[in-house]
């Protein structure tokens, strides 16, 4: 190479490095290399740890070890100095050296949160990045933090597992947990580690992956090529990815693309708390376009011959096919698995002409995720809480207001000081239905404790019981006032001297009318409004007792005077002058959650994970669950995060 052609490359150089400058100026942002020395000290060093030789990513060089000649360099590692300057003169002999013999010795760097700062060799950096190299072989010294909670620590951590596994700096992601649930996804175990194959084949498909992320604007975003390829994942495979012509893979990262972009908010799922209004809108009324009849599919999980969840849903399903029959074709699909047979039924319900999707079971919601993005057309529903899919909308129902109520008339009922309580899953909603039946005993009895057993840990919560001389208990909610009943895995109930059982009260489902609603809402344009309001967030229905979707039974052995507390209790909750967690609360460690003068919002109150200082258990671990629980709580628990994911898919 001439000595001409290698001014030309530094002066090209010279260029970009001034406009890097230019631009982190206008934009108040550092202009240089960052320096190692002066954004660490020795209170974060928790240890180093020589890694050897390792081809680094040139794009995590973002630094230098010490101050030395910072000002040399902009940010982006090219030249500041005139071309007639000592410094000049020897990056352009490197230069010629590179593109002949090449440049041969490896830089020296510290490694520090997943960057790197050079300690010898910053203009073979500097070459080597303007030449696009997208790796510099290097010897890393990496620099270890102090563990904390703070999540880009927490990252680090995980990653550092991920690279005695891996040997891979080029996977970064910014969400907890997300290595070892790229280790499933790829159809990995656990600890295994990979192979030099392995690492090519991963490499060759994420990096066409991450052009196209590039392309498609990802480096706008605060989320990182690997969180993306998580998302794309829930709904490809990774074989996928190898096959996929360039116009194949543009449409399905295009499709996923509104829940890529949900990863960087703080608050990607909006609640919604009301109904519809069920008259046609101004907006709708002008625009037109509304349909005049939906094709509506309900898929079941499990049987409702042994499911009463699933027959409370299919009651629902029933109740709307009469109500609407006018207006709503029903078709219903039973036994559908959260695998391949499970997407082929969704499939096939398109095919058929279905138009509305619910799918009425949490485990269902990768089926839903698929669907959704393969078909953006259709209206897609999971009875699920807090999944920030923009292409599925979840429901539930605010179970805490009904658990209030039953808690208060169950201390009324009660002779004892303490009650039983049986949790069914750690899931979403289920500590606020604890804590809420714990405040509505402490109502009509200050002394009221609250002793919690679960039925998804091996033994028996009722031997518990007994042995503790608890004889008021509160299970399952009753599905659907249709399958009205108590008996010990239902409802809350005492146990007589005779050891029958005598019902007190429960909250049940009323699905239909949430079918209803929700189906008049697509009619009448509700639906779209919706949309248009929280656009670029996953919506979420989580209504009430004052929607009709939520009640609570009363027995009618209630005394009077007990039955009639509930209903006055049962009449504020619906209008809105009581609110179980607008109390002072304080959790079992003391701390204080609530001081009384606001109201918590629905996502305090979904993912609570703590319990009341008036009961006594805990929210048992993952291990602790029995294998089916556990498939439960990875869809929903509330330290999901948190949760070992299983094995998915395959890489070659």
């Amino acid at each position: 190479m001439s000595q001409q052609e290698a001014l030309e490359q530094y002066q090209k150089s010279l260029k970009a490095g001034q406009k890097c400058y230019r631009n982190a100026v206008l934009h108040g942002k550092y202009p240089y290399p960052q320096v190692l020395d002066e954004i660490l000290d020795e209170s974060m060093n928790a240890g180093r740890f020589e890694l050897g030789l390792v081809e680094i990513p040139a794009e995590r060089i973002v630094g230098t070890k010490t101050v030395g000649r910072k000002s040399t360099f902009a940010a982006n590692f090219m030249p500041l100095m005139p071309p007639e300057s000592e410094f000049a003169g020897k990056w352009i002999q490197l230069c010629k050296a590179h593109l002949g013999e090449g440049i041969r010795d490896p830089i020296r760097c510290f490694e520090y949160l997943g960057r790197f700062y050079v300690q010898e060799g910053n203009k073979r950096v500097s070459v080597l990045k303007s030449y696009e190299a997208t790796t510099i072989p290097g010897y890393v010294t990496r620099i270890i933090p102090v563990y904390s909670e703070d999540l880009k620590v927490r990252a680090y951590y995980e990653f550092m597992r991920f690279y005695q596994l891996a040997g891979l700096y080029q996977v970064e992601f910014t969400q907890p947990a997300s290595y070892s649930k790229l280790q499933a996804a790829l159809g990995y175990d656990a600890d295994h580690v990979w192979t030099q194959e392995e690492r090519q084949a991963f490499l060759s498909r994420f990096t066409r992956f991450r052009d196209f992320f590039r392309k498609q604007g990802g480096e706008e975003l605060e989320v990182t090529a690997a969180d993306a390829l998580l998302v794309w994942l829930r709904v490809y495979s990774f074989r996928e990815l190898r096959d996929m012509t360039a116009s194949e893979l543009t449409k399905s990262l295009a499709r996923v693309w509104p829940d890529v972009k949900l990863l960087a908010e703080d608050t990607p799922i909006e609640i919604n708390t009301e109904p519809p209004a069920e008259e046609k809108g101004l907006l709708a009324t002008l625009l037109g376009g509304l349909p005049s009849h939906l094709n509506v599919a309900f898929f079941f999980h499990a049987d409702p011959k042994s499911s009463a969840f699933t027959r409370s849903h299919e009651l629902g399903a029933q109740y709307v096919a009469e109500a609407m029959k006018d207006t709503v074709t029903v078709r219903t699909y039973y036994g559908v698995t959260a695998d391949e047979a499970g997407q082929w039924a969704m499939e096939k319900a398109v095919a058929e002409g279905a138009q509305v999707l619910f799918a009425t079971a949490p485990p269902l919601i990768g089926n839903c995720r698929k669907i959704a993005a393969r078909h953006p057309e259709l209206k897609v529903l999971n009875c699920s809480l807090s999944m920030p899919y923009t292409g599925v909308r979840t429901y539930y129902s605010r179970m805490h207001e009904g658990k209030f109520i039953t808690g208060m008339v169950a201390a009324a009922m009660s002779r004892e000081d303490t009650l039983g309580y049986v949790g069914n899953y750690p899931i979403y909603g289920v500590a606020a239905g604890i804590n809420a039946f714990a405040l509505g005993a402490r109502m009509v009895n200050p002394n009221a404790r609250v002793r919690l057993e679960w039925s998804c840990v091996p033994g028996d919560p009722y031997a518990a019981f007994a042995r503790s001389g608890v004889r008021t208990i509160s299970n399952r909610e009753i599905p659907s006032p249709g399958d009205l009943q108590w008996s010990w895995d239902w409802g809350t109930y005492r146990i007589r001297e005779d050891g029958s059982v005598m019902p007190i009260a429960s909250p049940c489902w009323n699905w239909g009318k949430f079918y209803e609603k929700v189906l008049k809402s697509i009619l009448n344009g509700a639906w779209d409004a919706l949309s248009a309001k929280d656009s670029g967030k996953a919506v979420g229905y989580w209504w009430g007792m004052n929607s009709g979707v939520l009640d609570v039974q009363l027995s009618p052995e209630l005394p009077d005077g007990v039955r009639r507390l509930g209903e006055i209790l049962r009449r504020d909750i619906i209008n809105g002058t009581v609110d179980p967690f607008r109390t002072v609360l304080r959790d079992q460690q003391g701390n204080l959650r609530s001081d009384g003068d606001r109201w918590m919002t629905p996502e305090e109150i979904m993912h609570m994970d703590w319990l009341c200082d008036c009961v006594d258990g805990e929210i048992p671990g993952f291990d602790a669950l029995k294998p089916m629980a556990q498939d439960v709580v990875r869809v929903l628990g509330i330290y999901r995060d948190q949760i070992p994911p299983e094995k998915e898919g395959v890489l070659l």
